[in-house]
């Protein structure tokens, strides 16, 4: 929830709330359909317990790279300074390789990327659209 508020505090500020508000529920519901679809297909026949909204946040994550790539973040643990393009091109690519090779069991990689996947294709559909947020 920090990092909500931290990126996504800043990115509503620029869209406004309604705006925030739909393409932070399309990345979580992106997310949960993103990771029903990959357990069904890797482990067919198996419940698949999915519950969090962290795909959203990944989403939300992704709107700022593209948004503000330049600024610069620091990360907690280890401190390093970034930019944010760095940070979220970094996170994606950790969580592929988590979900790929399946280490760290118990979270949902494939969920947040999907979150950034389908907030990528809502901000592509709204810059298609014409007067979509500024990016």
């Amino acid at each position: 929830m920090f990092g909500l508020w931290m990126f996504g505090r800043v990115i509503e500020q620029v869209w406004g709330g309604q705006r925030f508000l739909i393409y932070y529920l399309v990345c979580v519901v992106g997310a949960g359909i993103t990771q029903v679809l990959t357990l069904a297909v890797m482990s067919p026949g198996q419940p698949v317990p999915t519950v969090g909204a962290s795909g959203g946040l990944f989403g939300v994550l992704l709107a700022f790279g593209m948004m503000f790539p330049n600024a610069r973040v620091m990360l907690l643990i280890p401190p390093i300074p970034m930019t944010a393009k760095w940070l979220v091109i970094g996170y994606g690519a950790m969580e592929l390789f988590f979900g790929v090779t399946g280490t760290q069991a118990g979270v949902a990689h494939f969920a947040h990327l999907g979150g950034m996947a389908f907030g990528f294709g809502l901000i592509t559909y709204w810059r298609k659209q014409g007067g979509g947020p500024r990016i």
